[in-house]
């Protein structure tokens, strides 16, 4: 067994502890040997932490051995996205501006993982702060595909899920503003979840967007993500987005059979709005056949456009997040990344009113998921897959295409992404199913139904130690001025200069360069509205209890 120890499930590791037949030590020393062996090909983790993995790993046996079994999560290692708070362990964000960055507690959910007897291999790569894409002008290089590594992980949960598929860690927790959980996911071929908005708390994690950020489990498994999720679910007042609702046995709701259960297929969002990869339409083909095979009742059905959501997404998020590192970008622009201050920089064009619009508009879009989650029990639709290389990104992709990720952070239910086929080059591809806020178990269960009824999860990607990792250069990413009129020029430049920012050349260029984009996304968003029209934006009072 000793040799296949890496490649074990969280759901068949710990039947093995519970019996007696693996010892957590043994389970720990073999991931921390794998991560020596492997991680210098797949660059998954900015730190390991082998001494604090090998003692919890003692204190469960010790614990199991003497009749205090926790759960399914006891004497299970794991990873953290390094933007985790870890009390005493390096938090850096991936990012050289916390490259020091020594927290003096545990995230929430940190402590809840330790509270249910997990064990901490490290902490996993991920893009600037949660944002951006693959860059090369950090501390830390990217992460590469186990399935190929001159190709992309997705962002920005990019450790979590190199290191779940190459056998270095059972499971880690990602976050997800735009699809930072379930895009790496796809890519790599594993399960993520993106728990509802406010089930699981965000105390103590590196914020990105407080209006989209969802915390939440990767594993390679749709039963692994239930564990996972119930070890860290719960209602959290250090959270202000953490909303109080009764915690469910999500395993307890997986079962195969489905028949009966309404899907709901966004049929246009791969196929309009952003039409995938002739090999990943294939697979959502096929993967709708085994839903109906089930007992599924399937049918096509249609929503806003997903630049719409885009829309509303990018003009919120990019300014919580300029305003979250405002400090830093005005006094040492110079310490981030090209591709984050490609993303962030042009949020200084989106004014107060544009954001409140934004506010309104989202508040529309929640309305109108209501009749969809009505009729059907879930909704289908595609993920991303295959992987580009990594040398091909392009940070004003983000300006320039709608994510199929965004809505569902936009509607702040859950939403689930699972392997469904692999490509003709032999990279993973991924849907998602998407479902009511706080239906997880409903969720769960499709996508359990799924997994029980395909054969993807018995491939894994072909690894083996002491390979050459293989050079990537990055190429045609530098920031390119567009034609811009003067008068265009000179609005950009003095709302730049009024919020602040002196910036040098190259950053000037990384600005303009996106300008245009941002301006069109706030100008769509200015329609006429009802002056009693609400915003998405919720008072509430602090849990004075």
């Amino acid at each position: 067994m000793a040799t296949d120890l890496h490649y074990l499930t969280i759901t068949e590791a710990a039947r093995l502890i519970q019996s007696g037949k693996l010892s957590p030590v043994e389970l720990t020393q073999a991931l921390l040997a794998r991560i020596e062996s492997l991680d210098p090909q797949l660059n998954a983790f900015i730190t390991v932490t082998a001494d604090l993995a090998l003692k919890q790993a003692k204190e469960a046996e010790a614990e199991i051995a003497a009749g205090r079994y926790r759960g399914p999560m006891h004497g299970i290692p794991v990873g953290l996205k390094d933007i985790y708070n870890t009390k005493g362990i390096l938090t850096s964000g991936h990012s050289r501006v916390c490259i020091n960055n020594i927290p003096k507690e545990d995230a929430t959910t940190t402590r809840k993982l330790y509270e249910a007897g997990a064990i901490l291999l490290g902490k996993l790569a991920t893009h600037e702060f949660a944002h951006g894409g693959p860059s090369f002008d950090l501390p830390w290089p990217p992460a590469r595909n186990p399935w190929n590594l001159e190709h992309f992980t997705g962002g920005s949960s990019s450790g979590s899920a190199a290191a779940i598929a190459s056998g270095l860690a059972p499971g880690a927790l990602g976050s997800d503003t735009g699809g930072s959980i379930r895009g790496p996911a796809s890519y790599c071929g594993i399960a993520g979840l993106m728990p509802t908005y406010g089930l699981v708390s965000r105390a103590g994690v590196i914020p990105n967007s407080f209006t989209f950020d969802h915390c939440g489990p990767m594993a390679w498994t749709v039963e692994d993500c239930a564990i996972m999720l119930a070890a860290i679910a719960g209602h959290d007042s250090r959270d202000a987005g953490s909303i109080a609702h009764e915690i469910p046995d999500y395993r307890a709701a997986l079962k195969p059979d489905i028949k009966g259960l309404r899907i709901g297929v966004i049929r246009h969002y791969w196929e309009e709005d952003l039409p995938a990869h002739e090999d990943l339409r294939a697979a959502m083909g096929e993967a709708i056949e085994v839903f109906r095979k089930l007992g599924a009742k399937v049918e096509d059905c249609r929503t806003r456009p997903m630049r719409d959501c885009l829309d509303v997404k990018v003009i919120i998020a990019e300014t919580e997040i300029f305003s979250i590192h405002y400090k830093d970008l005005a006094v040492r622009p110079g310490e981030f990344g090209r591709d984050f201050l490609g993303r962030i920089l042009p949020a200084c064009l989106f004014q107060a009113s544009d954001y409140f619009q934004a506010s309104r508009e989202h508040r529309r879009i929640i309305a109108e998921a209501r009749p969809l989650h009505q009729k059907y029990d879930v909704l289908l639709t595609a993920g991303f897959g295959p992987a580009p290389r990594l040398d091909a990104h392009k940070t004003l992709a983000f300006w320039q295409k709608p994510n199929i990720f965004t809505p569902s952070n936009v509607t702040g239910g859950p939403a689930l992404e699972l392997c469904n086929g692999f490509s003709k080059s032999g990279l993973p591809l991924g849907m998602q199913i998407i479902g009511r806020p706080f239906d997880e178990p409903t969720v769960l269960r499709a996508g359990y139904a799924y997994e029980q009824a395909t054969a993807w999860r018995a491939k894994r990607p072909a690894l083996a130690p002491g390979v050459q990792q293989p050079p990537v250069t990055p190429k045609g990413n530098e920031p390119a001025i567009p034609d811009m009129d003067a008068a265009t020029r000179q609005l950009v430049m003095q709302m730049a200069a009024r919020a602040g920012l002196r910036l040098n050349e190259r950053q000037t260029a990384i600005l303009l360069e996106a300008a245009p984009y941002a301006l069109a996304m706030a100008e769509r968003i200015r329609g006429g509205r009802d002056r009693f029209e609400e915003p998405a934006l919720i008072f509430a009072f602090p849990d004075s209890r």
